[in-house]
């Protein structure tokens, strides 16, 4: 069906279909999943980092980006797509400072990257991007925000998603697991992030990458030695959760 209806962007099959859009979010599925949580006074982004060859130097390769001092950005997908979004995202943010002498809205910068993604799917001799993005940040009024952006130029603003392989997964895991209470905790912040992680990635800390923002200071990038404590003591928690659940039922 979609063979008749899929050489140009601009033109939708019968059923209201727009392949090349639909062709483009399943490129996200196919990236490495990232997480992004957002709490009363921090904001947290986990992406998975895929293996590099052993003479590759890591550090080329990123799936966290700072866009302005208050806001950064992880995506899924394709990663060349994503740098170009990156740059343009980082044009306009600072645009927006010399025009208006303040830093950019939250929702100025998601809206403004929806709409770039927006564009390139109504164009002749374009193709639309082919990432979703999690966008966090704090307002000049200290709050916190998490937006996330998607190939067809949607954007929405959420307390807690996942994007990439195994998204679907990992939100149902946040749906069950968020709450007032640990949005108001920053260390049960991070650690409800590297759990939902976790429940797709199988290699521990040495492949997650973690990135934590918190009101009043800038991006933090955490170190391996830190994620792998975080790793452990996460896993300690939830195995002790599995057992105690165990003996429970046992009881019962």
């Amino acid at each position: 069906m979609g063979s008749s209806y899929d050489h140009a962007i601009t033109v939708f099959s019968p059923d209201g279909h727009l392949f090349q859009v639909e062709y483009a979010q399943e490129a996200v599925k196919k990236g490495s999943t990232a997480v992004g949580l957002r709490g009363d006074g921090i904001v947290v982004l986990g992406v998975e980092k895929r293996s590099v060859p052993k003479l590759q130097d890591e550090r080329t390769v990123r799936k966290i980006h700072k866009l302005d001092d208050h806001v950064c950005m992880a995506f899924a997908g394709l990663t060349a797509d994503a740098r170009i979004l990156v740059n343009m995202a980082r044009v306009e943010c600072q645009s927006y400072r010399l025009t208006v002498e303040d830093p950019v809205s939250m929702s100025y910068i998601a809206r403004h990257i929806a709409s770039v993604k927006q564009h390139f799917t109504q164009r002749p001799g374009l193709r639309p991007f082919g990432l979703s993005t999690l966008i966090v940040g704090f307002d000049y009024d200290g709050s916190a925000h998490l937006f996330q952006t998607d190939p067809s130029g949607t954007y929405h603003e959420w307390k807690a998603n996942a994007i990439g392989r195994s998204g679907k997964t990992v939100r149902e895991f946040l749906e069950k697991h968020y709450t007032d209470e640990i949005a108001a905790s920053d260390e049960a912040c991070i650690k409800l992030t590297v759990r939902a992680l976790l429940e797709v990635v199988q290699s521990g800390g040495k492949n997650i990458e973690l990135a934590v923002m918190r009101k009043g200071q800038a991006l933090e990038i955490l170190d391996t030695a830190t994620v792998e404590k975080l790793v452990e003591d996460t896993e300690k928690e939830r195995d002790a959760e599995a057992e105690a659940k165990k003996k429970a039922a046992g009881k019962s």
